[in-house]
């Protein structure tokens, strides 16, 4: 199976069955010695933008904001078998022509990673998808907190919820992800590994 590694903050890498790597944000904690094959960033604030921690592979592929959202036109890539969609970002303090989202699929796994945003006019149509993962922000003042963050997981109807940028400048609060009441969570600490469980073959995207 893939795996999922929970670097803290909004950090995550994404582990193929064929061994390539994929890193979401890079910014917080550790786990950055494997070599990246593609590496997504949501937008250029600093807390998620840390290209320079991660060797690259030959040929990795790096998508930014910049190259996923161009004109009002969100593009969708694939990559030898794994297929991106960038998807709308926005809130008080992310302009949505400078920010994004991005639906994932590898190996299968279905996955939605928020990057920094509040409710969107997309979340609607993601229930459709059949989801396997969706990874939220929830720590409030620059995006969305925990009561807007869990009823946009009920809304987005994914298989589980993780909580991801649950307190501003930490890499992980657990008394505020204990208060997150989103369904299905799925708590990941920093360090935290977790193999990637696909349900729905019947229902596609990007």
């Amino acid at each position: 199976m893939a795996k999922l590694y929970y670097q803290g903050h909004a950090s995550y890498r994404i582990t193929a069955l064929d061994g390539r790597v994929v890193y979401v944000d890079p910014y917080a904690g550790g786990g950055y010695e494997p070599p990246a094959d593609i590496i997504l960033i949501t937008h250029q604030h600093g807390d998620h933008n840390k290209i320079g921690l991660i060797k690259q592979n030959p040929g990795c592929t790096v998508i930014t904001n910049k190259q996923a959202l161009t004109d009002g036109r969100y593009h969708k890539f694939s990559i030898d078998g794994i297929k991106i969609e960038a998807v709308m970002a926005k809130s008080l303090m992310h302009n949505p022509k400078k920010c994004v989202g991005y639906l994932i699929l590898i190996d299968g796994v279905k996955i939605y990673t928020s990057g920094d945003t509040s409710k969107t006019e997309q979340m609607k149509d993601f229930a459709s998808l059949g989801l396997d993962y969706a990874i939220l922000c929830c720590g409030g003042m620059v995006t969305m907190g925990l009561e807007e963050s869990a009823k946009c997981a009920a809304l987005i109807g994914a298989r589980h919820n993780i909580p991801v940028h649950i307190r501003p400048g930490k890499l992980f609060d657990a008394e505020r992800a204990a208060k997150w009441k989103a369904p299905n969570p799925l708590i990941l600490t920093p360090g935290d590994e977790i193999e990637l469980e696909h349900y729905d073959p019947e229902t596609t995207y990007a």
